[in-house]
């Protein structure tokens, strides 16, 4: 018989060798487990058009407090306005008594007289409110002036009747106003007037701003009898704030 002759058979070496096998790239290595790039929304163009907002806001809110500051120093350099002054020309007691039961009652009339030093401006003024307190602010009474146009150059005087009827007060207030009234030094007394007041200078009218005038320097004695006595007004002084409010709050 002849003899069958068979392939050999390849060992691993020759497969190896016939077949070679390459390292793996990173491709082929991360491309099953890395995420899908997805390029985020570009937020810088926001930023940009924020910043460019917030500039021109600023640059235009600049623009209007120099126009602003350029206005005033016109009208200040054309007008020169002042301040209307005021001072206490006389203050009458009629009765300020306390009573057994620590209540007070008062009877005064006071007389104030206003002045507008301005040529060119002329002011404008709301009702005024008048509050007689102690200089430890014990209140004494009110009362008030009625509104009225104060012209250029012009003086004004002010009448108004302060009460107070059976107002209560603490003991150690009635102690106070009783030594204070029978003291040869007389009860220290200060004004306080608050209204609103518009100025006009020429066609131009300014907005209502608050204003507070604060009297100082009063000297007062009860009445003795049914003889009305005049206070000490000689080194009373006046002195004119503007009250400006916002929100809540008044300066």
């Amino acid at each position: 018989m002849a003899d069958r002759i068979y392939p050999k058979q390849a060992t691993n070496g020759t497969a190896a060798a016939t077949n070679p096998s390459f390292p793996a790239t990173k491709a082929q290595q991360y491309g099953a487990s890395r995420p899908v790039y997805r390029p985020q929304p570009e937020r810088h163009r926001y930023r940009r058009s924020c910043c460019s907002c917030c500039l021109w806001t600023t640059i235009a809110i600049l623009v209007l407090i120099l126009i602003a500051a350029v206005a005033s120093a016109i009208l200040y350099v054309l007008y020169r306005p002042h301040r209307p002054t005021f001072t206490v020309s006389s203050l009458k007691i009629s009765a300020l008594n306390v009573t057994s039961a620590s209540k007070l009652i008062t009877n005064i009339n006071l007389n104030v007289t206003a002045k507008n030093p301005n040529k060119k401006v002329v002011y404008s003024y709301n009702p005024i409110t008048v509050a007689l307190v102690t200089d430890d602010d014990i209140a004494i009474g009110e009362g008030s002036f009625g509104s009225f146009v104060h012209g250029t150059k012009n003086t004004t005087l002010l009448k108004a009747a302060i009460t107070s009827s059976n107002q209560e007060l603490d003991d150690a207030s009635a102690a106070k106003l009783k030594k204070a009234l029978k003291s040869k030094k007389g009860l220290p007394l200060k004004i306080k007037l608050d209204t609103k007041v518009e100025a006009k200078m020429g066609a131009l009218k300014t907005p209502k701003v608050g204003i507070r005038v604060v009297c100082e320097g009063i000297k007062a004695t009860g009445p003795k009898a049914k003889s009305a006595t005049t206070a000490s007004t000689s080194n009373a002084k006046c002195k004119v704030d503007l009250r400006l409010k916002i929100w809540k709050w008044t300066f």
